[in-house]
C-alpha cells in the first residue's frame, strides 16, 4: 500500500538519485545563495535582541552508522550537557546556567506584565518534533531510522530545566499530539531526579494521551479549509513553553522551530493531524507574499505568548523528515564540520531569528542540497519568516492576532548571513537591528 509516509519517502529519496547532468547543475548552483539578500525585517526580541547562540562540539556525537542514530551511546552525554549549558548563558550573558534559567522565566513574566522567575506549581510545557517515531504504529526504532527528537538531547534539557532552573519534575510535560514517545526515549527521560516528568503523545484511551482544550479552537486567519482544530491542555494549562525542535530538510522544504508547531494542535483525525485541520496546500504550494500558517501559529498567545526558549537540534540532522538518516547524508562538508555531523545546538528567545540562522545552514550546506532540491531552489519556504518578521502589517495583507483579538506585531527579525564562510548578521557588524549569531 502505498500511503503518504512512503510516498514521500520515495519522492524524497529519488531527489538524491540526480543523472550526471543534474548533478553537475546542482554542483554548479551550491555556491549560489538561495534567498534574495535583504536589510533586516522586523524586530529583534529577546533579552539580548535578535541574539542567536551556536554551540559546536565535534566530540559531542561519534555515531559510526552501525545501529540506530539514536541510542544515548552515539552521544557524549556529559558535552551535550556542557553545550546545552553554554548555550543558555550565552543567550542571557549570565555566567551560571542557574541565572541563565530565571532570566529566561523573569523574562517572559515581564513581557506578560508579571513578576519574577519560575515558582513551584508553575508548568513547563515542552514540544518536541516527534515525525518519524512512529505515524502508524509504535515502534520503537522509527520507521527505518528516520530522524525526530533526540533522546539524550531532550534528557540534557530536562536535567538543566531541574538541577539548575529548579524546575519540580512533575511540572514538567514533554508533547507532541500527533506522534508517540518510543518507550526508550520516555524512560531515558524519566529516571533518576527527573523522575515525575510527564509525557502527552498520541496514546488513546491511555492517561498519557493528549486531548483537546474545547475552549482552545484555532479559528485561522487566511483561508483554511479543514475540520475543528484545538490547542491541547497540556498546553493551555502551562505556564510556560519550550520549543525544542530539530534542523532539517522536508519534502516542503524546511523543518524548524515554526514547523515544530504543527505537532501542537489536535483533531478527530490524530495520525495526520495537520492534514485534516487543512494546512498541507498552505504549506506545499506557498509562495512569498501568501498568508503563512506558520507565521499564524508563532503569533499565538498559546505559542508565542508562553515560549521562554527556542531551539534548534543539529546534532544529527537529516535532509527530510522521511529519509533514513545514514552517516553519508548526515556528514557537513561546509567548515567548521569538514565532513563530519553538523554537531551543533542553537539558541534563541526570537523565533524568526533562530529559524532565519537555521535556514541559511540548511540551504548552504552542500550535502543538503544536493538531497533534498528544495535546499536548492525553493525560495519560497522562506515566506513565513517575512510574514512574522511583518506581522503588523504583513506582504500578504492578512489580519493576524494572537487568537484572542490582538495583533501581537512584529514576532522577531529576519535577515540572511553575509556568506557561508564568515556567517556574519547585521548584529555582528555593529549595526542596530537585525540578527547577532553568537558562536562557542
Amino acid at each position: 500500500m502505498l500511503t503518504r509516509r512512503n510516498f514521500l519517502k520515495s519522492g524524497i529519496i529519488t531527489m538524491g538519485l540526480l543523472t550526471a547532468g543534474e548533478a553537475s547543475g546542482a554542483r554548479a548552483a551550491e555556491a549560489a545563495p538561495l534567498f534574495p539578500p535583504h536589510a533586516p525585517l522586523g524586530t529583534g526580541q529577546g533579552i539580548h535582541p535578535g541574539r542567536v547562540v551556536w554551540t559546536h562540539d565535534p566530540e559531542a556525537v561519534h555515531w559510526s552508522g552501525m545501529d540506530f542514530w539514536w541510542k544515548p551511546e552515539n552521544f557524549d552525554a556529559e558535552r551535550v550537557l556542557a553545550m546545552t549549558r553554554k548555550g543558555l548563558m550565552r543567550l542571557t550573558g549570565e555566567d551560571t546556567p542557574q541565572k541563565a534559567w530565571n532570566a529566561l522565566f523573569a523574562w517572559r513574566n515581564a513581557k506578560n506584565g508579571k513578576e519574577g522567575g519560575y515558582r513551584p506549581g508553575q508548568k513547563i510545557a515542552i514540544k518536541v518534533n516527534m515525525n518519524g517515531a512512529g505515524e502508524n504504529n509504535d515502534d520503537p526504532h522509527g520507521e527505518f531510522g528516520v530522524s525526530y527528537g533526540n533522546p539524550l538531547l531532550l534528557r540534557s534539557l530536562l536535567r538543566s530545566l531541574v538541577r539548575d532552573g529548579g524546575v519540580r519534575p512533575e511540572d514538567i510535560v514533554v508533547f507532541d499530539t500527533c506522534r508517540i514517545f518510543p518507550d526508550h526515549m520516555r524512560k531515558l527521560c524519566t529516571g533518576g531526579d527527573l523522575a515525575g516528568v510527564r509525557f502527552s503523545y498520541r496514546h488513546p484511551g491511555m492517561a498519557d494521551d493528549a486531548v483537546a482544550d474545547e475552549k482552545a479552537r484555532i479559528e485561522w486567519a487566511g483561508a483554511v479549509d479543514g475540520i475543528p482544530t484545538y490547542f491541547p491542555t497540556c498546553l493551555t494549562e502551562a505556564d510556560y513553553l519550550i520549543n525544542l525542535a530539530n534542523l532539517k530538510g522536508h519534502s516542503w522544504g524546511l523543518t524548524l522551530g515554526g514547523k515544530n508547531h504543527f505537532g501542537t494542535f489536535i483533531n478527530a483525525e490524530r495520525r495526520v493531524t495537520p492534514a485534516a485541520a487543512g494546512l498541507h496546500p498552505n504549506i506545499i504550494n506557498g509562495r512569498m507574499g501568501d498568508y503563512s500558517v506558520l507565521a499564524d501559529l508563532m503569533a499565538r498567545k498559546e505559542i508565542g505568548g508562553k515560549t521562554i526558549l527556542w531551539m534548534l537540534d543539529g546534532l544529527i540532522t537529516a535532509p527530510s523528515e522521511t529519509v533514513t538518516i545514514s552517516p553519508e547524508n548526515a556528514a557537513w562538508e561546509m567548515p567548521p564540520f569538514n565532513g563530519k555531523p553538523a554537531s551543533s545546538l542553537f539558541f534563541s528567545q526570537d523565533p524568526v531569528a533562530i529559524d532565519s540562522v537555521g535556514a541559511d545552514f540548511l540551504v548552504s550546506e552542500p550535502n543538503m542540497r544536493r538531497h533534498n532540491g528544495n535546499m536548492r531552489d525553493n525560495s519560497g519556504m522562506e515566506n513565513y519568516l517575512h510574514e512574522a518578521a511583518l506581522l503588523a502589517a504583513p506582504p500578504s495583507g492578512t489580519k493576524y492576532t494572537d487568537g484572542h483579538g490582538a495583533n501581537p506585531g512584529s514576532l522577531g527579525v529576519h535577515e540572511h548571513w553575509n556568506n557561508a564562510e564568515e556567517k556574519l548578521y547585521s548584529r555582528n557588524r555593529d549595526l542596530a537591528e537585525g540578527i547577532e549569531l553568537i558562536r562557542d
